[in-house]
């Protein structure tokens, strides 16, 4: 499955494939990995991925990457905050952002259009096994909580796969998580 991603993307930061043809792949991908909900201790092999949970493009432009989707694709709107907008289709979505660096910093003036990251949805997120397992693989996982108003149990790690890019493999955190945000109380 890993090497089907790395392979598709790869295909299409080098011109081989359009961007349609890469969802389409990773869309197959993700439909082939769906399993039924099951304990990540009884998973010795690794996480239950449950789903796509999104893809990031880095765009020149990401309003015209919005419309195009949105438009196309019937996907909905939803966070534009004037340099990125996300894209939602069933459980998934796109985050088109204009490009930039990590530092926050404008990219090149005619950036190269790139997957920056793909994320999936794993069962039974539990942040400290989680982290853990991603360790025990000799692999440096980064904490990306970005929760916010529409998911507040948002929690995930980034970690580079073999090729190089960036995974990020995110949860739910329940209670007793650190990373659960009780329910304000009335």
């Amino acid at each position: 499955m890993e090497q089907l991603v790395s392979g598709l993307v790869k295909d299409f930061e080098t011109g081989r494939i359009s961007r349609r043809q890469l969802i389409q792949g990773l869309a197959v991908a993700a439909a082939a990995a769906y399993a039924p909900t099951g304990s990540l201790a009884a998973q010795s092999s690794g996480f239950n991925t449950l789903e796509l949970d999104h893809i990031s493009y880095q765009v020149k432009d990401y309003r015209v990457t919005r419309d195009f989707y949105s438009s196309l694709m019937g996907m909905k709107v939803s966070d534009d905050d004037g340099r990125q907008a996300f894209l939602h289709f069933g459980n998934s979505m796109i985050i088109a952002r204009n490009h930039f660096h990590r530092d926050g910093q404008p990219a090149d003036p005619d950036p190269k259009p790139l997957v920056d990251h793909i994320a999936y949805r794993i069962a039974d997120w539990d942040t400290n096994t989680v982290k853990a397992a991603l360790e025990k693989r000799g692999l440096t996982p980064r904490l990306d909580t970005n929760a916010g108003p529409n998911e507040p149990h948002y929690v995930s790690f980034h970690v580079k796969d073999p090729d190089g890019f960036d995974l990020q493999i995110s949860g739910h955190a329940k209670p007793g998580d650190p990373y659960y945000i009780p329910p304000p109380r009335n």
